[in-house]
């Protein structure tokens, strides 16, 4: 079972708040909110993505790299955690 699966409610949430986020920058630009407003808007949007985007690609590297390496080679397994530390610390 793919780990999107497993996730499926909490990933959907996460979509739908990023929905909600959207229509937040099209009202500020229908009301013809301020330059600033508007930049805060779309910025909140687009950590919002960002963070959907590496909590995806996370559970990816842990269920598609990391879970099968450690049985055969725990050396490996080691160096993907290290690179999901370094995803994480990129993508917040």
């Amino acid at each position: 079972m793919s780990h999107t699966v497993r996730q499926k409610v909490k990933l959907l949430n996460r979509v739908r708040r990023i929905r909600g986020q959207v229509d937040a920058i099209e009202r500020a630009l229908e009301a013809e909110a301020g330059c600033e407003e508007v930049m805060h808007v779309i910025a909140g949007c687009r950590g919002a993505l960002s963070g959907l985007l590496g909590e995806v690609v996370e559970a990816h590297i842990q269920s598609h790299l990391v879970k099968p390496l450690q049985a055969r080679e725990p050396v490996s397994a080691d160096a993907a955690e290290v690179l999901v530390d370094v995803f994480r610390g990129y993508f917040k």
